[in-house]
């Protein structure tokens, strides 16, 4: 380092562990024989060029309604699905082409907790097994070390040695939560996948989950990945967050961009229909109308325009907007055409009718 130098490694930002960039994954729908023959088959949209980066030791969060695609999106990355465009680097490797032998290192540093532990175990196993066969798949420890190691793991998550030997039935919802985060950090992995970790928990255990997901990212330097259509779970324990929709990012920042200066009318929606339990809303709780859209035919322009309850006119349903910077705000960005307006114009607008809407929308050619 040069005299001149006042750079030190504490002020360089921690490194991308992982990049997703233009991720696309689509499922072919399983037609009829002609349709096959003539290539007139149609494809499920579930993640359409999504760019996504998790830092080494922080949380990203990835919010969205049912059918949003965030689950696929975090299978995608993982690579528990192969991506049907786009690029995955993990820790400097690219890694959206590889498969088999190939994968085995990344498997070991990139672990996956199921929403549903009770799916994810062997009910033929006891879950002291289900834990333990990991580190014999990756020749990391075998005979008494391997017990060892499993047994410490237990006691590290609030669970007995004496659960060791239990079967997944025999165990509460919390318990097997609690299973589910041992087989992913026994293999000492970078990064851990959450895919809503405590939606089938009840708010006491929710909170004794989340805490203790906090403290072992401390404890083992973790960086986690949470899928969750919850925002209170995610503004408990995220540093950013990824707001989807039908495929799409629609608007990403801190948590405090996406709660205290939400610019997409869809994060908007989701936080309106948050319950306040203090009752400090204006106006109470608002739900969001109508249906997401079909994903093997997604509506032209922005892809909320049918169900926005600030739509504008033909821009949004006739052009797609790109995520953009909201002026102040460092990486904050939303794809909305609002961005381009001023904050009055947006806060005097009243929006189309639905019939208002049709004719829009058909002048626009959707």
């Amino acid at each position: 380092m040069s005299t001149t130098d006042t750079t030190t490694d504490t002020d360089a930002p921690p490194r991308e562990l992982l990049s997703a960039t233009n991720v696309t994954k689509h499922f072919p729908l399983d037609e009829g024989l002609f349709d096959r023959l003539f290539g007139d088959s149609r494809v499920v949209r579930a993640v359409d060029g999504v760019d996504l980066t998790v830092r080494a030791g922080e949380t990203v969060g990835i919010v969205g309604e049912s059918g949003s695609g965030k689950s696929t999106l975090g299978r995608t990355v993982s690579r528990l699905y192969e991506p049907t465009d786009g690029s995955i680097t993990f820790d400097g490797e690219h890694i959206e082409t590889y498969s088999g032998r190939e994968l085995r290192p990344i498997r070991r540093r990139v672990q996956y907790v199921f929403q549903d532990p009770m799916s994810a175990l062997n009910p033929r196993k006891t879950v002291g097994e289900s834990v333990a066969r990991p580190l014999a798949v990756h020749d990391i420890a075998d005979g008494d070390e391997k017990w060892e190691r499993v047994a410490d793991l237990f006691e590290e998550v609030g669970l007995s040695r004496s659960q060791l030997d239990a079967y997944p039935h025999e165990l509460s919802g919390g318990q097997r939560q609690r299973v589910g985060l041992c087989r992913a950090l026994v293999t000492e992995p970078d990064l851990v996948v959450f895919d809503e970790p405590v939606s089938a928990l009840d708010v006491t255990l929710q909170a004794q989950i989340l805490n203790l997901v906090d403290r072992l990212q401390r404890e083992f330097d973790l960086s986690y990945l949470l899928i969750s259509h919850d925002l209170n779970v995610v503004r408990q324990v995220c540093d950013r967050i990824a707001v989807m929709y039908a495929g799409e990012i629609v608007e990403r920042g801190t948590v405090t961009d996406i709660f205290e200066n939400p610019q997409h009318p869809y994060t908007r929606s989701l936080l309106d229909a948050i319950p306040q339990v203090d009752g400090r809303r204006e106006g109470g709780r608002k739900s969001l109308g109508g249906e997401p859209p079909s994903a093997t035919n997604p509506p032209s322009g922005c892809r909320f325009h049918p169900r926005c309850p600030e739509f504008i006119d033909g821009s949004c349903s006739g052009q797609t907007p790109d995520l953009q910077s909201v002026a102040g705000d460092a990486g904050h960005e939303a794809a909305c055409h609002w961005l381009d307006r001023s904050a009055a114009e947006r806060a005097t607008h009243t929006p189309p009718s639905p019939s208002e809407r049709e004719v829009i929308r058909g002048s626009s050619g959707d």
